[in-house]
């Protein structure tokens, strides 16, 4: 009997040393991350950052870390639902956006605010700062990857569209966040909350009268097909931005092995944060070719019209403190950091 066990032992000792066996296999684990988003493949976040990172981590991990993207809610569920796909392992990793569920994320705020955001590239780094000295507990549930913002969102609105602050009046716009919103009701507009994939139709049908949105994302969706002007201002400080994150299921991220944990690590925070950051920049320019080409109006509000838009939506500034202050934050602070923030990578307004 002895005979017979000790070279199926032996043999097996053999295997797991040239990596085949069981050793081997523990020592070799691969994993499939699957990433969930809310955006048809095509548009830049999707095509630019989300795919590369993912192919830059499959190759850093030797092929030992599998990704597989899932655009436009491929899934199931609606753009709502994407961080807690996440946070209870529906899913491994989410693109998503904190403001798609108004006040569970309320420092992210700070940078939704008005007339606050300079260049995606510049602001995004800003964000990363600040989620690191602010919002470390609300995002506790989940391993944050990155967080960024788009470059300034602008006005795309269907007749004449605006040209100044009374032009608002009585428009129905979509706005993508509970900050917006109040920004477009203090500007006498009709806010209307929506995700940004139910926008197209909701201009079509005429539920809606325009959108506020950066030019990167009027590309995949073809806004200037649905709209006749698109109004931006003159000002070192755009109209506003929307917070992102990049998020990964906690218990998945800590279940790694140490190497494959220190990729993910090697592959998050203000880098890659910039990195997305500068991917939303990028994509502005074929969004405003394509309504050029279309023959749609193009304006810039001068910085005398923008300073009556700043006067009406400053009031918002000191709502929100209050409303921080409120919650056990320091409201003032945190508008004085993110500001400072900004100004750090983008330099004075």
């Amino acid at each position: 009997m002895r005979r017979v066990l000790w070279p199926l032992f032996a043999g097996l000792l053999v295997l797991g040393s040239a990596g085949v066996g069981p050793i081997g296999w523990a020592a070799a684990q691969e994993v499939t991350l699957r990433v969930h988003h809310f955006l048809p493949a095509p548009a830049p976040v999707p095509k630019n950052f989300i795919t590369p990172w993912a192919e830059k981590v499959e190759a850093e991990s030797g092929g030992r870390i599998k990704v597989e993207i899932y655009p436009a809610m491929q899934l199931g569920g609606k753009p709502p639902a994407l961080f807690d796909q996440t946070k209870d392992g529906v899913v491994d990793i989410a693109w998503t956006l904190p403001g798609y569920t108004p006040g569970r994320f309320p420092g992210t705020e700070a940078f939704e605010l008005p007339f606050m955001p300079a260049s995606a590239e510049a602001t995004s780094q800003a964000a990363w700062d600040f989620y690191d000295k602010y919002l470390r507990k609300e995002f506790a549930s989940v391993q944050v990857i990155a967080v960024h913002v788009h470059s300034p969102g602008l006005l795309h609105v269907k007749g004449n569209g605006v040209a100044k602050l009374e032009d608002m009046k009585g428009l129905k716009l979509r706005g993508p966040t509970r900050q917006v919103n109040a920004l477009l009701s203090a500007l006498g507009a009709t806010p209307v909350g929506m995700p940004v994939p139910a926008m197209p139709e909701a201009l079509s049908k005429g539920v809606i009268d325009g959108t506020v949105i950066p030019w990167e994302v009027t590309t995949p969706l073809k806004v200037a097909e649905l709209v006749d002007s698109h109004t931006d201002f003159e000002s070192s400080r755009g109209f506003y931005t929307a917070f992102f994150v990049f998020v990964m299921n906690k218990a998945r991220y800590n279940s790694l092995p140490e190497d494959l944990r220190a990729i993910i690590d090697a592959n998050s925070g203000r880098e890659t944060s910039r990195w997305v950051g500068s991917v939303m920049d990028q994509g502005d320019a074929p969004g405003i070719k394509a309504a050029q080409s279309a023959g749609n109006v193009i304006r810039k509000l001068p910085m005398a019209e923008v300073e009556r838009w700043k006067a009406a939506a400053a009031p918002l500034v000191e709502t929100w403190i209050a409303e921080m202050n409120g919650k056990g934050y320091d409201g003032a602070a945190m508008v004085a950091d993110a500001k400072a923030m900004i100004m750090q990578y983008a330099g004075a307004e």
